[in-house]
């Protein structure tokens, strides 16, 4: 029996060339890896077992690894800056929210 519909696949660019350099995928993963340990070691650090610093440059250096990596790097910056500013600033009753 004949196939009513054709079909065909087109990959128009490699997988690898889709990121912009080949690695760029895996190399994201292992910074979002290690930004994760950070974030977990910083929590524990902030609860008293552990030094807080490990977390908090871990953390702090994946961040800006992933944000090196990114298209989006200049606005992730300055919203980074911009809003934590605001925030620090902000009237008492809304710095001192309970959020849960």
């Amino acid at each position: 029996m004949r196939n009513l519909i054709p079909v065909r696949v087109l990959m128009l660019k490699r997988r690898d060339d889709v990121c912009g350099f080949p690695g760029r995928r895996w190399l994201n993963l292992s910074l979002r890896a290690v930004h994760l340990a950070g974030i977990v070691l910083l929590g524990a650090a902030l609860l008293g077992a552990g030094e807080i610093a490990v977390g908090a440059w871990l953390t702090v250096l994946s961040g800006l690894g992933m944000v090196a990596a990114s298209a989006t790097a200049l606005s992730v910056f300055w919203a980074t800056l911009v809003l934590p500013t605001l925030l620090w600033h902000a009237p008492g009753a809304l710095r001192h929210k309970r959020l849960f």
